[in-house]
């Protein structure tokens, strides 16, 4: 495993963290127990991996704490993360209230088993949830921090809704937040523009979301998203082969594959720090950190990717 500081936090992290929700949630989201879903992240803990990254709503902490549970709690980087209202942002929902924000904090670490979170997220948050974020749950949530509770403070973007990055544009200037999570992939490298920057001048530790969802997982789905690219004028259809489009990096020696390249592409993007991978299979899992692991793309490749995707800002790949 290769591990890299995490921005002015001044954690050491794996450079693959386990991402413990998405289509699969360890695998629960197919049938999998707790207990199976534990598995996975003691899996994950024998690669290497320290940086484990769940969520309320996901469902799964009580699985991550079983999977933690005999490991040294002081080599592991727990992340987890509530929303701010009662419902994703794209719901428009109620807030939450300081001491129901709090809850859920306590809530997390029950399931999880400790007496601390490493890092603990603002969940999905929308630019108009930003004044109720800052003005009302920052305050309490700093309270928690002193109080030992928490470590570091980080914030997510709801990249499904908001893939142009308007939140963080707001919020990273604030100087609030020691880590984000932001999508970044192939298909959509607009972070590199708007998010990076800010990251990188005010030392924030950055975790990769969407690195390979369901627009990058096989040749057909890319084929869908990038039409959808194509017809909103953020592809140039001349500039790659409708039917296929990333053929050109299957053809490249020294890629294995699509998936393989969508993580490289992230893995080695200056800014990126912690590139997530979610899995109910000890073996896919293994074959992502390999991917995760390997060498940056060829400097051709990723010349290609940024003359076809670079003003790409609307796709997800969800």
């Amino acid at each position: 495993m290769e591990f890299v500081r995490l921005g002015r936090t001044n954690e050491n992290v794996s450079v693959a963290g386990l991402g413990c929700g998405g289509h699969s949630r360890l695998g629960m989201a197919r049938g999998a127990s707790k207990e199976q879903a534990a598995e996975i992240v003691r899996r994950a803990i024998d690669l290497g991996i320290n940086f484990i990254d769940t969520a309320l709503v996901y469902r799964t902490e009580e699985a991550v704490g079983l999977g933690i549970k005999g490991h040294d709690r002081s080599k592991l980087f727990l992340s987890t993360k509530s929303w701010v209202g009662k419902g994703g942002a794209e719901t428009d929902p109620e807030n939450f209230t300081a001491a129901e924000f709090v809850q859920n904090l306590e809530t997390s670490l029950r399931n999880l088993g400790t007496d601390y979170i490493d890092l603990f997220h603002f969940h999905g948050v929308s630019r108009a949830q930003l004044p109720h974020l800052q003005e009302v749950l920052l305050p309490e949530i700093k309270r928690q921090q002193e109080m030992g509770k928490i470590r570091f403070i980080g914030l997510t973007e709801m990249f499904r809704f908001d893939t142009a990055h308007d939140m963080f544009e707001a919020a990273l200037p604030t100087n609030e937040f020691d880590v984000v999570m932001v999508g970044f992939n192939v298909l959509n490298p607009s972070a590199r523009k708007s998010v990076f920057p800010l990251t990188i001048a005010n030392d924030v530790g950055t975790l990769i979301m969407f690195a390979v969802r369901r627009g990058l997982n096989n040749p057909e789905n890319t084929r869908e998203a990038v039409a959808a690219l194509i017809e909103k004028g953020e592809v140039d259809p001349a500039s790659l082969n409708p039917e296929d489009p990333l053929d050109f990096l299957r053809a490249t020696p020294g890629i294995k594959s699509q998936i393989e390249a969508a993580y490289r592409f992230c893995r080695h993007e200056p800014g990126a720090h912690v590139v997530l991978t979610g899995t109910g299979s000890a073996e896919h899992l293994e074959e992502n950190v390999a991917s995760i692991l390997a060498p940056p793309l060829p400097p051709e490749a990723l010349q290609r990717l940024e003359a076809i995707f670079g003003e790409a800002r609307s796709a997800s790949a969800n």
